[in-house]
């Protein structure tokens, strides 16, 4: 009998390891994820480069979980790459994830879900054309750079500007100049001067790269207009963050430690950017730009409202959050504004 009975703890052992096997592989085994090309998208480079979420979900006892990473811009590129099923969570900036959050709000198959904030910064509005000092002189002869038009950060946010100096009604007053280009392209247009892009609305590093060039001049910073504000964020589909908590949990744990990493190390923090995004800059240069005070990087978002409101008031989003954390997956003891 006591063999029998030990026999019968071996078969229910065993049970049990294969249902914790089995919990253990019902999260995704492969997870994407996207980011752009600039410093603010600096955590995520460092997860990347040091593999910090495989790392977090062995922790979280999600065993080998394969991560695939892709590099896009442009809000409206990544949002269309997370409708079609094409990406699981991605960084982004705020205002491309506010519009979709409310498009797709109540959609079970679209709809979107925020994780945490991830990066701020100043964008600068450089320009190659010596005329222009301040948004007035911009005509319709001046062509302006931005990664996509209307819905992308560089898009609302100038229009968030335009509205400050020209009045709410008339925020779309430099719609009609943008052009879409990726950062790396138009900085290539701005400093051959060969092309019609004659202003570039940009942040690090590509913001520091033009103003090297002598014939580089801004126009004006985004921080001094609108305050330091969240400019990127991190989000998922919904269906995604619902069916993969776990996931969801090493993912944000691997952003504290990215966050620390840079905090307690920019000259490796530095290292690291420059390997990831191949884009050739001196160690010092990238430093500098992690030494501003304009540049900080927290999962908490700050200011996500003065967003929310413009854009309502502008008739560019169809469901207005009553809080930001309407639209982000909660956690215990986050503020945020």
């Amino acid at each position: 009998m006591q063999r029998r009975h030990f026999s019968y703890l071996l078969m229910v052992a065993a049970l049990g390891l294969t249902t914790l096997a089995g919990a253990v592989r019902a999260e995704a085994p492969v997870v994407r994820i996207s980011h752009g090309y600039g410093i603010l998208y600096l955590p995520l480079m460092v997860m990347r480069d040091q593999q910090l979420v495989e790392k977090q979900a062995k922790a979280q006892g999600l065993g080998d979980v394969k991560v695939n990473w892709i590099t896009l811009d442009g809000g409206n590129v990544i949002n269309d790459a997370m409708l079609a099923g094409n990406l699981d969570i991605a960084g982004t900036g705020a205002p491309g994830f506010i519009t979709l959050w409310s498009k797709a709000h109540g959609i079970p198959r679209s709809e979107v879900i925020g994780l945490g904030a991830l990066s701020t910064s100043s964008l600068w509005l450089n320009t190659n054309n010596p005329k222009i000092k301040s948004l007035k002189d911009f005509t319709s002869r001046d062509k302006i750079a931005i990664p996509g038009i209307k819905t992308s950060l560089s898009a609302v946010v100038l229009q968030m500007v335009a509205a400050k100096a020209f009045g709410v009604e008339n925020y779309a007053r430099l719609d009609p100049m943008t052009v879409s280009l990726s950062h790396p392209e138009a900085v290539g247009s701005l400093l051959s001067g060969k092309t019609e892009i004659t202003a570039h609305f940009t942040s690090p590093p590509f913001s520091y790269q033009e103003l090297k060039d002598a014939k580089i001049s801004r126009v004006l910073s985004s921080s001094e207009v609108l305050g330091n504000i969240t400019l990127d964020v991190v989000f998922a589909l919904k269906q995604f963050a619902d069916k993969n908590p776990g996931l969801v949990k090493a993912f944000m744990a691997a952003q504290e430690e990215a966050n620390a990493y840079i905090a307690k190390n920019r000259k490796g923090a530095a290292e690291t950017f420059l390997r990831v995004s191949k884009i050739k800059l001196s160690q010092d240069e990238v430093e500098k730009m992690l030494a501003d005070p304009d540049t900080q990087f927290s999962t908490t978002p700050d200011g996500l409202m003065q967003y929310v409101n413009f854009m309502d008031k502008a008739g560019t989003i169809r469901t207005k959050p009553a809080v930001w954390s309407d639209m982000f997956v909660p956690v215990k003891g986050r503020k945020g504004s």
